[in-house]
Formats: C-alpha cells, structure tokens, sequence
C-alpha cells in the first residue's frame, strides 16, 4: 500500500486515462534543432522524465509559427508538415514509458526571442522586459531603450487562428495524446485575454467577450481540424499581479468559459511579464502559495485542475490532493532537478529528492535568458548528454578532494558513484562551503535543501571525509590526483586610512545555530555583530545576501559598489524581488515585514578613505562624498590559490573547480565539480591544457601507448 494514494491515483482528462496525479508543466528547454525540428537532446530530456514516473508530460513552448514568433532561440517548431516525423519520434520516446503526453502550442507575442524586431502583439507598445527569454539587446556601451512591439492586424489574428489549428493537427498526425494552449504569462493568446496588455478596438479586444474571442475562435479551429474527441488543455494566469490586470474573479469565469468551449483540463499559472516575481516565483516563494487558485476554480468546473508553482515535498503535493485542493500537481523546474522525483516518491525512497532550490541561475538566467540550451544549478545532468554515458570505472583512483563546498561534494559523489575513491578535506568542522552562507540570509533557506542533500548523499556513499583538516603537500603527494575546491575568500582592496576597521562579510552572516544536526561539534562560531549604520562595499551574491540580512535585522545599510548596476551578477528575479524590499515594499503575492529602512545603493564609486565613524565615497568622475557609519562590511572575493600555487609546484597533478577559478555561483560551482567526477579516467592524462584526457580515440590511444 503505497503511503501516496492520491499521487497515485488515475485521471481521465477527456479521452484520456492518465495514470497518475503528477503533470511535468510545459518546460521551453530551448534544445532543439536550429530549424526547430525535434533533436536527441529533446528526445533524451523527455524520455527521462517519462521514466522517472510523470503520468503527463507536456512538452513546452512549441510555436505554430516560426517566423513571426519564436520564445527561445532554439525552441520546438510545428509549422509545417516537415516537423511531424522528428514529433513523432518524441512521443514515441515518452510512451515507451506509460507516460500520456501533450505538445503546448505557444506563440510568443511581443516576448519573441526571434525575430528581435517587428515583434506582434494585441497593440503597439515600447517594453522593458529585462527578465524576458525576449528581452532588448543591450549592448556593452549601450543604454536600455526599449523594444519596440506592433499590433497586429485583424487579418494576421485570422491568419494567426489558423496557424495554431495547423499545428494542432501536426501534433495529432505525430500521435501525441493532447495538445495545450499557452494563455500564460504575457505571450501572445494571454496579451488577448489580458485587459491590462490589450488596448484594441476591433472584435478581438475591449470587453471580456472580446478579449476571450481570440483563444476560443483557435480552440474551436482545432476541433474542427482535430476532432472535438482530441483533448485540449488550457494554461492561463488567474492573478496578473498589476493593476488593471485580470483577477481571480475573471478568471473563474474564464475557467467556465473554457469548460463551455470544450476544453479537456485547465492548467492554472500566475502573472505576465510586468510581474515576474509571481510568475517565476524565486526563492522568496513559499511552496503552495498559489493553491488559493485552484481551491476557488476547482468547484466551478467539472473538468480536471492543474496547479503548479514551487511544489516540492510529495507529502504536501499528496495532502494538496486529498484534500481536494486541485486535481493534479504540476511540477516543472522541479523535474529539471530531478526527473526521478515519482519513481523515487513511487518506490519508498522521497528521502533522496535532489529537490528544486528554485535558485533560477541554470535554467533562466545563465541558459534561457542567455539564448543558451536549458541546464540545472543542482543537477549537472540536465541536459547534458554526457551523463548517460556515465561508467563504473574499471581502474579506481585515490582523489584527494580539498574543499567541503558544493564543487567539492558534487565532485566526491560522481567519483564515488563511478567506484573511484575520493577523501574529502574541509578545513572547517561542517560540510557545506559557500551555501553555509545563506543559512541567516531571509527566505534563502531552500539552499540549505541541496546542501542537506549533498551531505546526506556524501554520508550514505560511504564518502571519507575530514573535517576540520588542512592537508598538507606529503599528504597530497599520496592521492593519484587532487581537486582543489577551496572556493573564494574575502578581501580588503587598497582604501585610505583604517583599513582594518572592515570586516569580512563570513563573520558577519556566520550561522550560530547550535541545533542543527550539522552544526560542528565544540565549535563557538558566532556572527560578528555591527552597529545601526553599516556600509556594505563590494558586489555579486556576497554583497546581496549580507544587505538582506542586514537589513531584516533593523540596520540602516548603505550599499557601494562599482559597478553601474548593483547586484548585475545576480540572478535577475531575485534581484526584482530585493530591489523591492530595498524601497521597503514586496513584490506581488509576498507579504514580508518591511525593513526598518530603505536599502541606499551607491553606484559607479568606491571607498576611498575610512575614518573613524565615517567613510569618504569617491566616484568614478572623483567626485567625493562623505557619509557617517557605524561598520564597514566587504564583500569582495577573490579565489583560494595559495594551496593550489603549492601544488602546481611540487608537480602534483591538480583540476582547480569552482570559485577558486573565480567567485560566480552555485551553477558554475556543482557543473565543474561533477566534470571532474565524470572526466576521472583510469590512465589519467593530461593534455596540454592541464584538462584530464579521457574518452581518447581507440587509435589514438594505441598512439600513446595506453591500449
């Protein structure tokens, strides 16, 4: 008897059965072909989450036409007849596994990726979209200006209605189970449906009947084409989070409307692009917050409810359900971070969950929003063909690992799994690195998820670990090769007067809480208490972690930092939601206590001189201000090479991983960590480079003398 009835459980969405309660939410992965077309990684991605157990699968952000719109560079297409055999071949892939699947259809609207310019939407409109898979190029030297949108002509919505019929019917012929609309999010049937976003005065906009006539008349078209007995799923926002925006009291009668049309299931979403906070939902976001949404639509219809968002614990996706808050749970990002979250809640094992940190630095800001191919902060596998490929190891080597962090621990686990035998050296009593930082931090808890994970996962394998131990040179000399993955320090840079009146920002956001079960044994750390007025110096996640706890605790924080935009380096919704709380107000949805004081950003400048009780701020024109304050805090970072400069010269052999190549994020941190893991060959050679050499070329190795 499973402990999960109701995740478990069968749901008809029109004529389909589908055998479970968990849906894998349209994910754009942007991997496909350049010309659109279905390719091994889509296959690869898909079929994976059809294995690990999702009873729906929607395949995410397909256009009906390519070259007016496309939502990510290199998104699925299904414009034209060309595309079905590659379609197929995918569908194919997921019902290898019992998985039911669906192909979203969406058109982007006025967030096209491509084309960049003449981009349609309901109206002319100029948009700054920063966070937007679409947004303006802005170029090094150049200042945002905004990007120029038209409206389309009453001929094109026509036109456009037909496109979206068409490419119904090629997802029908490639034998997928159903197809969604996209009506979410800002792209272009929810800039129709949107009266904040739809300013026409023909047919298609002003009153709610008008502004609906777009999707129902595409609804409509595909059943014409398809048959009314071909399931057709909606997924709409039910809050726009703007003014002026549509509410939840619109959207139940537009849920209703839907029902009446024919639609077979209903996917609740959140926002449009004016209010990204909602719709990307950081870490800020609390699991379930949107469940308000479905528990007021859910008894209007008779048709099933998805709802989705920042749900991560099966027990709470189980009690959702029983509770008949909504019918089926949606889960997106999550599946990116572990694909096998049903089998693993199926088969008795919810404990090994690699959950969703819903950090947004793999798959939107350093993938997506980079025009790159989806990826993962956690889960280096993501979309990385290289990991299925991965093998015991028939030769295992003795890795020294220093460094206990992120990279670190990625990289004994994958060396581990591969048979290899890793020692793991932190030099401090706990496990945990640069993470350990966010555990004071407001609303950054859902790090300390991946990095109780890690450690957990570093335990069960048996990993050796030795806390509170700097290796020296003679023991290193022991290992058959070394990681170093001694992350990044802070520093002081060249400022006038008291110097050493600056503290470091480790001390001041040093975790003190004694009961956790991961807290080093003897150990009297404590954070470094500041006065009221504190200046923090410096930039990146450093400086906006340390301004978030300051400011939560009553401080008066004064931020300096060089750059022209503070924060530049973070990831871009996390910074909307902060930048927010820095005026003493909340993005949409949250409910946080104000800070006693507005956050004051000082950019383009430096420190040039410290006092005593003040600081003189001088900018990049050297003009020069001067401001009281109580403490100095910096969070400029540079790598830990002194151990490594060490190494390299004794001869040792050594890979150097994460921020002590140079400080940026967890992503970059976990991806060259678990490399290492991969890469470990049981010849071990280096090329000139100084990268391992492995996977050589049969001939190639007999060259070298090693086959």
């Amino acid at each position: 008897m499973t402990k999960y009835p109701h995740l478990f459980q069968p749901i008809r969405i029109g004529n389909v059965e589908v055998p479970n309660r968990i849906v894998h939410e349209p994910t754009d992965i942007s991997s496909s072909n350049a010309d659109g077309s279905v390719s091994e990684r889509d296959i690869y991605h898909h079929r994976e989450i059809a294995k690990g157990g999702c009873g729906l699968v929607i395949v995410g952000a397909t256009t009906p036409d390519s070259k007016t719109g496309r939502p990510t560079v290199t998104c699925l297409v299904a414009d034209n007849d060309n595309y079905i055999p590659g379609l197929a071949r995918l569908a194919a892939a997921m019902h290898q596994y019992g998985a039911r699947c669906a192909v979203q259809l969406m058109h982007p609207g006025r967030q096209c990726a491509i084309p960049r310019h003449n981009t349609m939407s309901t109206n002319d409109v100029v948009l700054k979209l920063p966070w937007s898979a679409g947004h303006e190029i802005v170029y090094a030297n150049a200042e945002e200006k905004g990007k120029e949108v038209r409206g389309m002509t009453t001929e094109e919505v026509l036109e456009m209605i037909e496109l979206f019929a068409e490419a119904a019917w090629r997802v029908q012929q490639a034998g997928f189970d159903a197809v969604q609309l996209h009506a979410a999010h800002g792209y272009l049937i929810s800039s129709f449906m949107s009266p904040y976003i739809n300013r026409r005065n023909d047919r298609f906009g002003g009153s709610f009947e008008n502004r609906m006539r777009f999707p129902l008349a595409i609804i409509k078209r595909i059943q014409d084409k398809c048959g009314r007995d071909f399931p057709i799923l909606v997924r709409f926002s039910v809050d726009e989070w703007v003014p002026g925006g549509r509410d939840l009291e619109e959207s139940k009668l537009v849920a209703q409307v839907f029902e009446q049309a024919g639609v077979a299931a209903l996917d609740l979403s959140q926002c449009i692009q004016e209010s990204p906070g909602a719709g990307f939902d950081p870490m800020q976001y609390p699991e379930g917050w949107t469940m308000y949404a479905s528990e007021a639509i859910k008894p209007l219809v008779k048709i099933p409810v998805i709802n989705s968002h920042t749900l991560r614990d099966p027990d709470y996706c189980e009690r959702v359900l029983a509770e008949g808050k909504t019918d089926m749970v949606g889960l997106s990002r999550q599946i990116l971070a572990d694909p096998y979250w049903a089998a693993k809640v199926y088969l008795g094992k919810p404990e090994k969950i690699r959950k969703c940190i819903s950090c947004l630095t793999g798959c939107w800001q350093e993938s997506l929003m980079a025009k790159k191919e989806i990826a993962c902060a956690v889960n280096p596998a993501c979309g990385d063909l290289r990991f299925a490929e991965m093998r015991r190891t028939t030769n295992p080597l003795r890795v020294a690992i220093v460094g206990g962090g992120p990279a670190g621990l990625e990289a004994a686990r994958i060396a581990t799994v591969r048979g290899h035998k890793p020692t793991v050296f932190e030099k401090t009593g706990e496990l945990g690195g640069a993470i350990l930082g966010c555990c004071m931090v407001p609303d950054k808890d859902k790090m300390k998820w991946y990095a109780d994970w890690l450690r957990n996962e570093i335990r069960d394998l048996g990993v050796e670990v030795r806390l509170g131990h700097a290796p020296t040179i003679e023991e290193l000399k022991g290992y058959d090769v070394v990681l170093n993955a001694t992350g990044a320090h802070s520093y002081v840079p060249q400022v006038h007067g008291h110097a050493e009146r600056v503290i470091p920002f480790e001390e001041v956001i040093a975790c003190p809480r004694v009961k956790c079960e991961w807290y080093p044994q003897g150990s009297n750390r404590k954070a470094r208490h500041v006065g009221e007025r504190v200046l923090v110096w410096g930039d990146h996640y450093a400086a906006a972690d340390t301004v978030a706890f300051l400011a939560a605790i009553g401080k008066d924080v004064t931020i300096v930092t060089e750059k022209k935009e503070f924060g530049s380096t973070v990831e871009v919704i996390h910074m909307y939601v902060l930048r927010k709380r820095f005026q003493q107000t909340d993005a949409e949805a949250l409910h946080s206590k104000p800070y006693k004081y507005p956050v004051k950003v000082i950019q383009n400048s430096t420190l040039y001189e410290i006092g005593e009780g003040k600081v003189v701020i001088q900018d990049r024109d050297f003009n020069r201000q001067t401001l009281e304050v109580d403490d100095i805090v910096t969070c400029h970072t540079r790598p830990n090479t002194a151990l490594l400069d060490e190494m390299v010269a004794a001869g040792l052999r050594v890979i150097n991983v994460g921020d002590a190549v140079r400080p940026r994020n967890l992503n970059a941190a976990v991806k060259e960590g678990a490399l290492f893991g991969l890469s470990l060959d049981e010849h071990l050679l280096f090329n000139p480079n100084h990268a391992i050499l492995n996977d050589l070329p049969l001939d190639v190795a007999v060259q070298l003398g090693i086959r």
